[in-house]
């Protein structure tokens, strides 16, 4: 090998400069200096008739400075005078995206996808933005004008999907789904997408045959929650049905991990529930529990903290604009409580739109809730965000339904939003609420408390202060719905909510409309529920278990 050589190998073997390092350096010595538009001003200057990979490594720099707008400022000076350069387009909409400057992110993006209407990274950005700003339908048209150039390998297909799930438009979801399942797709992970999906659209036949077509493709597909997804799909006769099997010869292995063993314990509990051994269901849920609780990090004292935060918190200003000319109807409470089959049944009416379990409040909460956030005109700028999302998929409704259980948590910023929202209260007996979340594998990071029973009862009596606190304060726009109730006496109990809510003379239900047709999906764990007739089984369910779960006993009745 001769020198020459040696030197070049040398060369390419050393770590290459810091190119954004390099340009930062009179920067970053102006800004410590008190001179950071002059800095900008010399750095911008310096990079004119640099490389467009110079350009983003300066801003990128830039970013882990936390120099935000500088960045932007690079980032746009780069797209003029490299507008050719799509990793510039990606990166300046992806800076706008972050700092909330959706309108300039999808203009960008749009212009990239004319010229590239196949580049994978600015359809994906821009089906992102699309659902900042609640414009869910312009996500699925996004997505079907990107998938109509060629297939997609599996991970742009699951990201799709997963988007699609999250902006509510799971229909859109599944038919992708199906389409790749109907162009030959044997991937399991397609099929289990599917059936997840299906699930949530009613369908449990063919959701089944998905789920068991993943279970035969793929050893490693229990750890996707098919357990669960299995037992969510029917209420088991005795147990000779298969599922038992499949259950019990799973949890032999030993090359499971703990999470798919609690999801395998948590339906195997269900299934021993279905057909009255509550004796096996109380024993396979508590191991499953106490898995789940051991993986979990959830604390009473910043729960409880919370709730006092939301009680003593500076009132919001009320929007001042016109009401409008439809209702927004939210449906709080714990979950396990009744919010889904009272969303249900009230959307049995005319121009009612049942939205299901929004994630919008909580975030419009994050974002207000600091009274330097609130700068002027903010409650009109929510109003919008939320109108836009809350209506997208059926503007000629009059009453929206909003049933995210957690929106408790947020009462006054909805009436600060919504002057005329109506807030309905559901409250169950607080022992068949405690079996009901202690029985039920969440996703994780949704319902972390409901693993401990010290931790649920914490939650019912945070729930309980912080709804006896709204209602003296917002008494005319709240009212109360006890679960036993609602199925007890199903007729009296509409009928006097629907009264309040206006929804009278046109608007009376559709007697030929059977409740699981109008339920097109259903997301939360009451999916399966909620589509069967109200019935009263229930009521008083803590008793099956009290002999094997005496902890039940401590939770008040009346928490």
């Amino acid at each position: 090998m001769n020198e020459k050589m040696k030197h070049s190998e040398a060369a390419a073997a050393l770590p290459k400069p810091d190119v954004g390092g390099n340009y930062l350096a009179d920067y970053v010595r102006l800004v410590e200096s008190g001179q950071a538009s002059l800095g900008l001003k010399r750095l911008l200057t310096t990079l004119t008739e640099s490389c467009a990979q110079d350009w983003l490594d300066c801003s990128r720099a830039l970013v882990l400075r936390g120099d935000t707008q500088a960045a932007i400022s690079v980032l746009s000076a780069a797209h003029n005078a490299h507008s050719e350069a799509t990793d510039i387009s990606i990166s300046l909409a992806g800076m706008y995206h972050q700092t909330n400057r959706q309108v300039d992110a999808e203009k960008l993006l749009r212009q990239l996808l004319t010229q590239h209407p196949a580049h994978t990274a600015g359809n994906l950005l821009l089906m992102h933005v699309l659902k900042a700003t609640g414009a869910m339908r312009a996500v699925t048209e996004t997505a079907h004008t990107w998938f109509q150039h060629g297939r997609h390998d599996l991970a742009e297909i699951t990201q799709v999907v997963e988007l699609l799930d999250d902006c509510g438009r799971k229909e859109d979801a599944v038919t992708i789904c199906e389409s790749e399942i109907a162009a030959g797709s044997l991937d399991p992970r397609i099929h289990a997408y599917a059936a997840t999906l299906l699930t949530q659209l009613g369908q449990f036949e063919l959701a089944r045959q998905r789920y068991l077509f993943a279970l035969a493709g793929n050893e490693r597909a229990l750890e996707w929650n098919i357990a669960t997804g299995l037992a969510t799909l029917q209420r088991y006769k005795d147990r000779r049905h298969p599922d038992f099997e499949l259950f019990e010869a799973s949890l032999r292995r030993s090359d499971i991990n703990e999470q798919t063993r609690a999801s395998l314990l948590f339906a195997l509990g269900k299934a021993c529930d279905d057909i009255e051994d509550y004796a096996g269901a109380a024993r396979h849920f508590r191991k499953a529990n106490i898995i789940c609780h051991s993986e979990i990090n959830w604390s009473r004292k910043l729960w409880r903290r919370g709730i006092d935060a939301r009680i003593s918190r500076t009132s919001f200003s009320s929007r001042s604009a016109e009401s409008p000319d439809w209702t927004p109807v939210f449906i709080v409470g714990m979950p396990r409580s009744g919010t889904t089959l009272l969303a249900e049944l009230l959307s049995r009416y005319q121009k009612v739109s049942n939205r299901g379990e929004l994630t919008l409040m909580q975030q419009l909460e994050q974002r207000f809730a600091q009274d330097d956030e609130r700068k002027h005109g903010w409650s009109q700028e929510a109003f919008a965000i939320y109108e836009k999302q809350l209506r997208s998929e059926d503007p000629s409704a009059t009453w929206y339904i909003d049933k995210q259980p957690h929106n408790f948590m947020c009462v006054d910023l909805i009436l600060a939003i919504f002057p005329n929202a109506k807030i309905i209260y559901c409250h169950r007996n607080a022992r068949d609420n405690t079996v009901s979340l202690w029985s039920q594998y969440f996703l994780p990071g949704t319902q972390n408390f409901s693993y401990d029973f010290a931790d649920i009862a914490a939650v019912l009596q945070g729930c309980k202060r912080l709804m006896t606190h709204w209602q003296r304060s917002y008494a005319s726009s709240i009212r109360t719905v006890q679960y036993e109730q609602l199925v007890t006496n199903q007729a009296s109990c509409i009928s006097l909510l629907s009264s309040w809510l206006g929804m009278t003379g046109s608007n009376m239900p559709d007697a030929t409309a059977s409740l699981p047709n109008r339920a097109k999906v259903i997301s939360s764990a009451s999916l399966w529920q909620a589509r069967q007739p109200v019935h009263t089984r229930s009521i008083e369910r803590w008793r099956h278990y009290a002999p094997y779960v005496p902890e039940l006993l401590r939770i008040p009745l009346n928490a």
